[in-house]
This record gives C-alpha cells, sequence and structure tokens, in this order.
C-alpha cells in the first residue's frame, strides 16, 4: 500500500466503473470497491447473489469456464470468482453463497 497515491491514481478503475453504469445500470447492483493496494482493479462482489454475478459475467463476456469455484468456512460457503480486463482496468467479480445442506427426504433411518 503506498500512501503516496491520489484519488487521481484512481482514475482508471473509476472511470470503468462509470462505463459500467452507464452500459449495465439495468443489472443487479454489487458490492463496489476500489483500493490503493490494486489501483488499477475494480471489484464487484454478489453477497448471496448467484444470479446477479452470472448477469454480470455474461455482459462482461467472461466464458464460464474462466469462473473460479471454491468453498470456505468448513464447505459452508461457495466462492465464484472471474476477471476480465475492461477499458484498462481489471474487473474482479466475486460472488459468495451459502452452500445449504441436503435435507433427507422422508428423515432418518
Amino acid at each position: 500500500m503506498s500512501d503516496a497515491l491520489t484519488l487521481d491514481d484512481l482514475a482508471v478503475p473509476l472511470r470503468v466503473l462509470r462505463l459500467l453504469a452507464v452500459d449495465f445500470g439495468h443489472l443487479p447492483a454489487p458490492v463496489v470497491h476500489v483500493s490503493t493496494i490494486y489501483p488499477e482493479q475494480l471489484d464487484l462482489t454478489f453477497y448471496d447473489d448467484l444470479p446477479g454475478f452470472e448477469m454480470w459475467r455474461e455482459a462482461l463476456g467472461i466464458t464460464p469456464d474462466a469462473v473460479t469455484y471454491r468453498e470456505q468456512s468448513n464447505g459452508r460457503t461457495r466462492v465464484l470468482r472471474a476477471s476480465v480486463d475492461h477499458a484498462g482496468a481489471t474487473v474482479q467479480l466475486t460472488a459468495y453463497a451459502d452452500i445449504v445442506a441436503p435435507v433427507p427426504v422422508g428423515g432418518a433411518a
């Protein structure tokens, strides 16, 4: 992290956010994050909204096979991630969703 960065140093991901708002304003709103740690990256995060993640993935032209899947919290949370370069910034999509334990049909024996 650099204390020397200015807001102008974050212009690339902020410009991309503006473009996305114009081009895809009809899509579900993600949690948006821009950081001085990764000044060329725009993070769009979805919590319990896998359909929203998928809509953005399709809109940004990210292929399904480019999405990574993992689990965290002892298998209770699924995490989807994908990224794409868009207008000079890396757009990182992330989705978190609970994994619901299967309910036995007819009860346990």
